[in-house]
Formats: structure tokens, C-alpha cells, sequence
């Protein structure tokens, strides 16, 4: 299966839906549109050429664990050179530090990309954004002096140590030690499980953030600190000293992204250093975790693309039986099965859910950016309130679309697609891990719920949608679809008035009405972000400025997505209505006999 980056429709959404040069101009940061052009020219190349050839055999290859190192596939190691040496590791990287300080909605694009050509080969890099994120935010001087560098160029790769044998979800439960010493070290014991890229041949040193407790600190989240631990110690001058007290003690036997070291990582009284303030582990964690979720919501996009390519090229080429009104191609002896409704049908839901995604994709990237990047404040606490209400959204829900569109892809090759040969199989392995790291999906429609919606009593959604709803009071052209989403945001925002009563009067709701509540919401998020490109195409289209196929086919695909996606969330609200009764009434003792 060849990949290539859809640059068109990237250019569509960054340039014409989102003015990402204008975006950048109000960041301060001197990127033009060519230079941006530029930049996604390049990463497709990177990602085409060097990248997406390594996924078939990282997938029968594997990593392998010899001696204690783990052996990544051929041509890994070669390839991650490169992505260091072309800088493109560096994308997000402080300034201060040696990075290049490009914004999320330009840097999201490209990693898209990777996400789509390897997704094994994403992973070792994608949590040392992360750490990196975490580190300049949290840590002393004297750690950022130390390991930021290294961590910006790519030299040296991070990861996040969080999960024990006995607690996944419930980090209350967590039993790593951290044992204080004079010279103002830690001596940090204890195990952690699913740790990706704990160990691999790609960099010298691998800097692990662990989770982990003092010998005085209070019992649950609340006594959980944030400690530094290197694979190899680092001396004053930089150089690298001796391997630390931290091994990989064993590879995880994965059923996806079996290209992507998964590891059990055991500390042995490891050296380590404490970031951030003691007790408040958790809350250092979650300036890496929402990059984290950002970057797998990507991971959920990158597939569904990649899946939705394969799809498509297939349907244009594969010859089966003969269209329903008769022969298209009479001069084959079959039709190609593109012509078929329902191949149409699978093929619109691969399109629609993927760049609706990415539209969202960058709307959120956006918010990150001016959490991060803008110098007025009051609009900086704007954008960190509505990135915390899109994260969870943007990580489950793309991400169950990325396993709703491989699934597709498998169906759209019929029996070739369950075999190896096609490569649609491993799409759908690769993809369901993402549904399950970084926090379950469930987990992210209880954070939606709990944290945002029931955390400011709506406020941050009512603005969302007042934000949206005013765009669509803007449509001029389209205005049989304008009229159908602003009946849904009204719908959306007085559906999140009942689901606040009903969590209110029952805890049980939370959980019962959490993941319908967060579906429901980005599809009709999706709806009018699909309104703007429809808007903007019919403007293109009535102004006779070029590519009419491009901008007809965005027509066609917002019609297609309002008549036959968006009634999804009609069947959420409709489950969520139903309450907790009938979820919780069956006792425990009586789903088997």
C-alpha cells in the first residue's frame, strides 16, 4: 500500500479554513505561507519515501530483546537519523533550547504524516514532544540545562512511566518508591508496565518521567510525585557516565505497532531527580498527558487516512460484477466496485470522518498554540479552558474513527482485505491500541463529563457553541445546511443542560451518559466545521477560481456527511436519555450463570 501525504486537503484546512499564516503572524513567530508550503512539501517526502516502506516489515520483523537492548526493525535506526539530521525532531522544540518553536497547527500536519506512513515508527518519537513539554514547564534550571538540548535535537528520546501491573487508570494504587538522598538524588524502586519505547537502539540515552512516591507522602493522587530517571547518567559536561539502575526486564506481545518497543521497565534503586514539587506528580503529568492524548487523537487521524487510501485505490481498480444501471466499463469484464452504492457508501465515511477530523484536528491545534505561544493572558486562559474541553474528544473520538475507517477499509477489500498481503489488516491491529493508551476512551468521556462539563457547570461548552453557532448565523450560500446545524447546536447545548441535572441528582449518570454524551458531541462538532468547508467551497466555486473538482467533491462530502453521519448523533442522544436505571440494575452476581 503506497502513501502519500493529502496535501490538498492539509492546504485547505490550514490556509482557507483556518489562516494559519495569520494564526503565525499573531504568534510572532515569521512563518509565511510559502515557508509553511514548504515545510509540508518536505514531510511528505520524508514520510513517503523514507518512512511509510518500513511499516510492512516492522510489523513481521518486530522488536526483539537480546541481552537487555532491544533490537528494533531494520531500518529504523537509519530512518530515525535521518528524522534527527533533517530536524524535523526538533519541529516543537524550544527556541532556547535548540528547537525551531513551530506551532502545533503546522507541526500536527507532519506528524499526521508519520502516523499514517508508520505508526510504530511515530511512537519512539512522539512522547519526547511530550517530555519535552513537560520538562521546560516543570523542571529546575539545572534539568533543563542538563537535558532539554539533547531531548529538543532528538539526540536523546523520552518517555512516560505511569503504569503498574496493579494500577492502569487508578494511579492512586502506584507503589514505585522514591528514596531521597544527601547529594539531592532520588533512588527510585519498583516496576512499570506498557512503557512505550522504554528501551530501543534508536539513541544512546532515553530519559524516562517516572511517577512514584516519597517515603512520607499522603496516600492516594495526592502523594504522587515526578521524578527524572536516565537510562544512562549524565555528567556535568554533558557527556554520558554509566548506565543507570533502569532495565528492560521484558517486551510486551502485542497484537498492533509491533515495530514500537513496548516495555516492562525495572528500576533498581535508579538515580533520579525530582520534577516540579514534591506531591504534585500528577499535575506535572498532565502537561505531558495532554500532548500525549493531542498526539494519539493524531495517531487515530493517521490511520483512518492511510486506511481510506487504500480503500480508495482499491475500489478504482478492483473489477466485480456490474453496476446496478448497468455496465460502466463494457469494454471489462466487470465494473470497477466503486460503482457500487455501498462501496460508495464506505468509501464517503472513510472521506468525511477522516477530514472532518482533520479540520478538528487543527481547530484544536490552534488552541494549543495560543495556550502556549500568546502573550496575552486573558486570551491564553481562553485557549487552555478550550483545549482541556477538546482533548478528550479529539483523542477518543478520532481515534475511534481511525478503528471505525480501518475496519472499512478491510470490508472494502472483502476477503483480501483479512489476509496479509494488502496490508488493511495491520492498519486495524495498529489502530485499536489507541483506543486503549493514554487513558481509555471511557475515561476520556468521564473527563469530559466530570472534569469539564460538571468542572465550570457548562460554561466552557455554552461558549464553544455560542463560538459556533455564530459562524453558522454567518453562511451565506449553504443555508438548508446551516439551518440543520444550528438545530443541532441547540439541541447539543440544551441536551448538556439535561445530562448536568441528571449527573447532579445521580453519580451514576456520569459514567452511564459519558461516552454517548462525547460522540454526540463531536459529531455535531464535525457538522459545523463540514458547514465552514461547504461555505468556503461554494465561494471558490461561485468566483470561478479553479480546481471546481476539488471544491465540488467538499460540497458533495458535506451533504453526504449531514445526510448520512450526523443522524449518528441522534442515536447517542437517544441512549444517553435512556439513564442509568437499566445499566446499573442488573446485580453483578446475575450477567452469568
Amino acid at each position: 500500500m503506497n502513501y502519500q501525504a493529502p496535501l490538498r486537503d492539509m492546504r485547505f484546512v490550514l490556509h482557507e479554513l483556518f489562516d494559519v499564516t495569520g494564526h503565525c503572524q499573531q504568534l510572532g513567530n515569521g512563518l509565511d505561507r510559502e515557508t509553511i508550503d514548504g515545510v509540508l512539501d518536505e514531510a511528505a517526502r520524508f514520510a513517503a519515501q523514507v518512512v511509510a516502506p518500513l511499516n510492512r516489515n516492522s510489523d513481521e520483523q518486530g522488536c526483539r530483546l537480546q541481552d537487555g537492548e532491544v533490537i528494533t526493525p531494520t531500518g529504523f535506526a537509519q530512518a530515525y537519523k535521518l528524522y534527527v539530521e533533517q530536524g524535523w525532531a526538533s519541529m516543537t522544540g524550544p527556541l532556547a533550547f535548540g528547537g525551531q518553536g513551530l506551532p502545533q497547527m503546522v507541526s500536527a500536519s507532519f506528524h499526521e504524516m508519520l502516523m499514517s506512513a508508520s505508526l510504530s515508527f511515530r511512537v519512539y518519537s512522539g512522547l519526547t514532544e511530550g517530555t519535552v513539554v513537560a520538562l521546560a514547564r516543570h523542571g529546575c534550571d539545572a534539568l533543563k540545562q542538563r537535558y532539554l538540548a539533547p531531548l529538543v535535537s532528538g539526540e536523546w528520546t523520552g518517555t512516560m512511566c505511569l503504569t503498574e501491573p496493579q494500577a492502569g487508570t487508578d494511579l492512586a494504587l502506584l507503589r514505585t518508591r522514591a528514596q531521597p538522598q544527601d547529594d539531592g538524588r532520588y533512588l527510585l524502586s519498583g516496576s512499570k508496565i506498557f512503557i512505550s519505547g522504554g528501551e530501543q537502539d534508536l539513541t544512546e540515552n532515553i530519559i524516562h518521567l517516572v511517577l512514584a512516591r516519597l517515603p512520607d507522602a499522603p496516600p492516594g493522587i495526592k502523594g504522587i510525585s515526578l521524578f527524572l530517571v536516565p537510562k544512562r547518567l549524565v555528567n556535568a559536561d554533558g557527556t554520558l557516565g554509566e548506565r543507570n539502575a533502569v532495565s528492560c526486564g521484558a517486551l510486551e506481545h502485542k497484537m498492533g505497532i509491533k515495530g514500537a518497543s513496548t516495555c516492562v521497565m525495572n528500576f533498581d534503586g535508579a538515580s533520579g531527580w525530582l520534577v516540579g514539587q514534591p506531591n504534585q506528580g500528577l499535575a506535572c503529568m498532565f502537561t505531558m498527558m495532554n500532548d500525549a492524548r493531542f498526539q494519539v487523537g493524531l495517531q487515530g487521524l493517521g490511520i483512518a487516512e492511510a486506511a481510506f487510501q487504500g480503500g480508495l485505490a482499491y475500489a478504482r481498480a478492483r473489477l466485480q460484477s456490474r453496476a446496478i444501471s448497468g455496465p460502466v466499463a463494457p469494454e471489462k469484464p466487470a465494473d470497477p466496485i466503486i460503482v457500487h452504492p455501498d462501496v460508495r457508501r464506505m468509501l464517503l465515511i472513510q472521506k468525511t470522518l477522516s477530514e472532518g477530523c482533520r479540520m478538528l484536528s487543527a481547530y484544536a491545534a490552534r488552541q494549543l498554540d495560543l495556550e502556549h505561544y500568546t502573550g496575552d493572558a486573558a486570551q491564553r486562559e481562553a485557549a487552555c479552558r478550550r483545549a482541556a474541553l477538546l482533548i478528550p474528544m479529539v483523542k477518543a473520538f478520532f481515534t475511534d474513527c481511525g478503528q471505525e475507517v480501518a475496519s472499512l477499509g478491510v470490508q472494502l477489500y472483502g476477503g483480501h482485505g483479512y489476509i496479509r498481503e494488502w496490508g488493511m489488516e495491520q492498519l486495524m491491529r495498529d489502530s485499536r491500541i489507541t483506543q486503549l493508551y493514554e487513558g481509555t476512551n471511557g475515561i476520556q468521556a468521564l473527563d469530559l463529563i466530570r472534569r469539564k462539563l460538571l468542572g465550570d457547570g457548562g460554561s466552557e461548552l455554552n461558549a464553544l457553541i455560542d463560538e459556533l453557532a455564530t459562524a453558522v448565523a454567518q453562511v451565506k450560500s449553504q443555508t438548508a445546511m446551516a439551518e440543520q446545524v444550528a438545530m443541532r447546536l441547540q439541541e447539543w447545548r440544551t441536551l448538556a443542560g439535561t445530562v448536568l441535572l441528571a449527573c447532579r441528582r445521580d453519580p451514576e449518570e456520569i459514567g452511564a451518559v459519558s461516552v454517548d454524551f462525547l460522540a454526540y458531541s463531536a459529531y455535531v462538532m464535525l457538522a459545523a466545521l463540514w458547514l465552514q468547508a461547504a461555505e468556503r467551497a461554494s465561494q471558490v466555486l461561485a468566483a470561478g477560481s479553479g480546481e471546481p473538482e476539488f471544491y465540488q467533491a467538499k460540497l458533495q462530502s458535506a451533504d453526504f456527511y449531514l445526510r448520512r453521519v450526523l443522524p449518528r448523533a441522534g442515536a447517542h442522544r437517544e441512549v444517553l436519555l435512556a439513564g442509568a436505571g437499566c445499566l446499573m440494575a442488573l446485580p453483578a452476581t446475575d450477567f452469568a450463570f
